[in-house]
């Protein structure tokens, strides 16, 4: 059931996205974080061109009231109270790592 929600999450994060940033960078969400209560949930994004990161991650913080109404129509049972948005830091370290070793 847990999986469930957190996929249910990942899916909902990434269309509301989509839908609602004005595509000058390209964010695309990598994972979703959820507390033992489910009330709240962090969502891991990645932002390309790296200059954008702060202003993306500020704008979708400012909409995470959005994203959790947005949530609610699309799925069916209970939401987080609270979401954030982070940059998923181990998905660069990773993408650096294969920029070293290539």
């Amino acid at each position: 059931m847990r999986e469930r929600h957190i996929q249910a999450l990942h899916e909902s994060a990434a269309e509301f996205i989509n839908q609602e940033t004005n595509r000058q960078s390209m964010i695309t969400v990598t994972g979703v974080r959820l507390n033992d209560a489910g009330t709240k949930a962090t969502v891991l994004v990645t932002v390309f061109p790296e200059a954008h990161e702060e202003r993306a991650i500020e704008f979708l913080n400012r909409r995470g009231r959005d994203f959790i109404l947005y949530h609610k129509k699309r799925v069916k049972g209970m939401p987080p109270s609270h979401t954030e948005f982070v940059l998923d830091r181990g998905e660069k370290n990773r993408q650096r790592l294969d920029e070293l070793t290539s």
